[in-house]
């Protein structure tokens, strides 16, 4: 899928990052990946509740 990108700085709680870095290795992720994935998931999710009477 070609889509568009822009890159951000995102400052994150040294804790909140430890288990993003976490979840990402026991999810075979980069960093990078687990953070879209989660923000691509919670995003399909507002997106069906906005389509439900």
């Amino acid at each position: 899928m070609d889509r568009e990108e822009t890159r951000i700085t995102l400052r994150l709680p040294a804790d909140l990052h430890a288990w993003l870095t976490a979840q990402a290795k026991a999810n075979w992720r980069s960093l990078n990946s687990e953070i879209v994935h989660r923000i691509e998931g919670e995003y399909r999710a507002s997106a069906a509740n906005a389509e439900t009477p």
